[in-house]
């Protein structure tokens, strides 16, 4: 069994994994005829086998029981996970025939956000993910998937491209938030974000978005006005991180505030589910989609796809009214009629 990175809930499980780990290789050495004798595992093949079965059923009813109801804050620990795939590790497992896009012909490249054509299923259509590296090195030069103003920039220029040939629009949504340092704000980090709102909300071509792992505020929506909006089963979306909503409103940022904070922010998929801000939420595999990249890669092609067989039949009017009305009905309240006063 592969080892993992071990989050603190994980514990009974990474515990398990060790066992298991050197059941396997009891059992490797027993079939060859192999090993030494007093190990203190079973001196059996039969034995053996039999506890390698009970530790694997086990780490599968105990896996299935501590993601079945993860809190909001350990929801937030996974979407983080080290080894969760990022928006090139769907490329590569999604896409055939993809031909990546650089620059933003203002000021620059952004590695934070990657743009390409290619092929999902049937269908010809334009990729923009944000990427937050794989190593130290990658993550460096993604900003750890921050992207600066011209990522933005880049990611527009590419999509009025799509819409300019009539291609849909796949966005893959992963960033804590926009980065937030002075050059980026100097060159003009909250105009790009907006007018990425603008102009997305305008494209007469379909536009699918799913939030993959982290959905941070701005940054986040700066790609994801779209026709169709998912979530990944442990990603998050929210105004702001739950370290930054402790900050504000406990003047400090801690175990207990983080999780209180990720509690009212009501940022897990199911919360956005039900208010009405994502259109469906998609499964990951069992223990999260770092355990089965493959799995989670397949789950996720899936949904695309059935979308864009839904949206590629409207005509465009009909596609930007129903973009339009999706938009204006988040939020949306009644007003209770304030009665009469009962004569006393």
């Amino acid at each position: 069994m592969a080892t993992y990175y071990t989050l603190e809930f994980e514990q009974p499980l990474r515990t398990l994994e060790e066992e298991i780990a050197q059941l396997k290789s009891r059992v490797d050495a027993l079939t060859t005829g192999q090993g030494p004798t007093g190990t203190g595992l079973p001196e059996d093949l039969a034995q053996a086998e039999h506890a390698l079965a009970e530790r694997l059923s086990r780490h599968s009813q105990t896996m299935a029981e501590l993601y079945k109801q993860l809190s909001p804050w350990n929801t937030v620990r996974v979407a983080r996970h080290p080894s969760r795939p990022q928006g090139r590790d769907y490329i590569e497992l999604m896409l055939r025939d993809f031909t990546e896009l650089h620059g933003d012909r203002r000021s620059g490249e952004d590695p934070a956000i990657v743009t390409g054509f290619g092929r999902i299923g049937e269908f010809k259509c334009l990729v923009v993910a944000h990427h937050k590296g794989r190593n130290t090195q990658e993550k460096l030069r993604c900003h750890f998937g921050c992207p600066h103003p011209e990522g933005y920039r880049k990611a527009l220029h590419k999509m009025q491209l799509a819409a300019k040939f009539g291609v849909p629009i796949v966005t893959l949504v992963d960033t804590p938030g926009a980065f937030p340092g002075l050059e980026a704000e100097m060159r003009g980090q909250a105009e790009a974000i907006a007018f990425n709102l603008r102009e997305m909300s305008l494209l007469p071509v379909p536009i699918v978005s799913v939030v993959i792992g982290e959905g941070g505020s701005g940054g986040a929506l700066g790609i994801a006005v779209a026709d169709r909006v998912a979530m990944l089963q442990h990603a998050w979306y929210s105004v702001i991180s739950p370290e930054g909503c402790a900050a504000i409103l406990w003047k400090q940022a801690n175990e207990r505030t983080n999780s209180q904070a990720a509690t009212a922010l009501k940022l897990t998929a199911r919360d956005n589910l039900e208010l009405g801000v994502v259109d469906a939420v998609i499964d990951e595999p069992p223990g999260g989609a770092h355990r089965d990249k493959v799995l989670a890669a397949r789950n996720l092609e899936r949904w695309i796809v059935a979308q864009l067989e839904s949206l590629t039949q409207l005509e465009p009017a009909e596609l930007l009214e129903r973009r339009y009305q999706r938009y204006r009905g988040l939020g949306s309240f009644d007003l209770a009629k304030q009665e009469a006063p009962v004569p006393g």
